[in-house]
């Protein structure tokens, strides 16, 4: 299935038609409920039973999760063993599927990075573009959707980012070119393009224009929230039939607070995003 119409019927599905949220799984030993760290004293049980966990709170609330992949590698073999585990069982759940991997390479290279995050069960990776097309068209052409890193969150991005080139352009302009010409061809039914692009919230000055550069995607947006983003910035990244923007949110999600069970206090946390992401429509 096209990735855009997958992700499109997940928020259909999900009650947020065109625009939704994307849960972060990005698991820290340190940060997991005291009573699985106390239960379980090797971490990747810990671990495995938390993004379970996540992903049952998560499933019919939001559309999509995404996988901050070093969470897992850094336990070596048995880390991807239940980053394997946790992406089969979101996709059974009926989850879009982002694995948060930032590949960024060409030939040989982005082919096996490619076949891996397909053979994880995948349905999106996100990919840098510094190389040039050849670093993210192996992606797709193994059936997957990617999200190009064009403006991040990460304030110090600018030094790269909004670097003015000769032509006019600047960095993030001339990256959100090189999607919108990867994506040309690349379009599902729903009409949006399975090329799409990283953008954050608290870049939402330059939201319109990167929206102009790229009509036919969907943005990742990081950022909302606690990090700076309001509900403005994210109208000025939506389409003009008001579809195309994921909001990612990790930590204020699969941590939260509450007086219920772990479990509980995730499911609530995505909920109330997911309603306030919504009221942005109305």
């Amino acid at each position: 299935m096209h990735f855009a119409d997958r992700l499109d019927a997940a928020m259909r599905k999900a009650g947020s038609p065109g625009v939704g949220v994307c849960v972060g799984l990005d698991p820290v030993l340190e940060n997991l409920p005291e009573t699985l760290r106390v239960t379980h004293h090797e971490p990747l049980r810990a671990i495995s039973e938390f993004g379970s966990g996540v992903l049952r709170a998560v499933a019919g609330v939001v559309p999509a999760v995404k996988f901050q992949s070093a969470c897992y590698e850094r336990y070596g073999s048995k880390g991807v063993a239940v980053l394997e585990q946790h992406a089969l069982e979101a996709a059974t759940l009926g989850l879009t599927v982002v694995l948060d991997a930032k590949r960024g390479d060409i030939g040989i290279s982005a082919n096996h990075y490619a076949a891996a995050a397909a053979k994880l069960g995948a349905h999106a990776v996100t990919v840098s573009g510094y190389l040039g097309p050849s670093g993210v068209a192996p992606f797709l052409e193994a059936g997957l959707g990617v999200f190009v890193l064009v403006r991040t969150s990460n304030p110090d991005s600018d030094a790269v980012q909004s670097h003015a080139l000769a032509d006019g352009r600047t960095v993030a302009g001339m990256m959100a070119d090189l999607v919108k010409d990867l994506g040309a061809g690349r379009m599902g039914e729903c009409g949006l393009s399975a090329a799409g692009a990283v953008v954050g919230a608290t870049k939402s000055a330059e939201g319109a224009a990167l929206r102009a550069r790229m009509p036919d995607q969907v943005f990742l947006v990081p950022g909302y929230g606690a990090q700076g983003g309001t509900a403005e910035d994210i109208r000025a990244l939506l389409r003009p039939d008001r579809r195309g923007v994921l909001v990612t949110a990790s930590r204020s999600i699969i941590y939260a607070k509450g007086e219920r069970s772990w479990i509980d206090n995730i499911a609530a946390a995505a909920k109330s995003l997911r309603d306030e992401i919504a009221a942005i429509l109305r």
